[in-house]
């Protein structure tokens, strides 16, 4: 084996360990509800927009976007927008290693690839803030419900041109809104590629944990996403993920599409 497989393997064999921990996924999980107590998730940026994830999330995604390689993201909740500035610089990094293996220039403005964000409300200074980020000309956003029709019309009509598609869901972590979103939009994710369900974290946190919001222990995007698999046999919860980052707001929450 040469030193690059040696490597590889044992990653993957010290990620599989640490899926059967149950002691450190504890602490870990103690971590998540302590640090969610202190607000911690509010404290950091992604390219000078707030991003409302954990550090080990945001390293997640973007190994999973560098390794399926979408030309289009597709986001429900968009907040301050830095979730979409990550995006959006995400497929920039794939644009210039597109142009450098090819061995040609590098011209953003012929870039196909594009994050579409959805929320009910784009507030003004966020709106006006991420149109003018530098990373503005990939991102689309619309204002609605994400799981309105003429909303999901709207963005499988977007969606169509695309070869290959990653979906992000974060908008009402209840149990309806997540499997309707599930429902509208896993079946534009292409195979091979990801839908990833954030928050399901509140099925492991303590009752009432979320005292001033409608979603709760049995009533939250993990339950969907539960639901959801029993009738959805070409997506399968890729454990890895999770266990790699071990602190994650999305357990269960790695859906990768392993069939059409």
């Amino acid at each position: 084996m040469d030193p690059a497989q040696q490597f590889k393997q044992e990653q993957s064999d010290r990620i599989t360990a640490l899926g059967e921990d149950a002691a450190l996924k504890e602490l870990s999980r103690q971590w998540v509800e302590e640090t969610m107590r202190r607000q911690y998730v509010y404290n950091f940026s992604w390219l000078g927009r707030p991003i409302i994830q954990y550090p080990q999330d945001i390293m997640g995604l973007q190994e999973l976007v560098w390794a399926t390689r979408p030309d289009l993201i597709i986001e429900t909740g968009i907040a301050h927008g830095g979730s979409l500035i990550l995006s959006a610089s995400l497929l920039a990094l794939l644009d210039m290693s597109d142009a450098i293996a090819d061995k040609r220039s590098f011209d953003p403005s012929q870039s196909q690839r594009k994050v579409l964000g959805i929320d009910i409300d784009i507030r003004p200074h966020n709106q006006a803030a991420i149109q003018a980020h530098p990373m503005a000309s990939r991102i689309q956003m619309i204002q609605g419900s994400s799981i309105a029709e003429e909303v999901t019309a709207q963005v499988r009509e977007i969606a169509k041109p695309y070869q290959r598609v990653m979906v992000c869901l974060d908008s009402m972590h209840t149990h309806h809104h997540v499997l309707a979103e599930l429902e509208a939009y896993a079946p534009m994710v292409t195979k091979d590629c990801y839908c990833v369900v954030l928050d399901t974290f509140v099925e492991d946190m303590p009752e009432s944990f979320f005292a001033d919001r409608p979603w709760n222990v049995g009533n939250n995007p993990k339950t969907a996403i539960w639901e959801y698999l029993k009738t959805h046999p070409e997506f399968v919860v890729d454990k890895s993920v999770e266990n790699k980052l071990l602190i994650t707001v999305a357990p269960d929450g790695f859906l990768k599409r392993v069939a059409l």
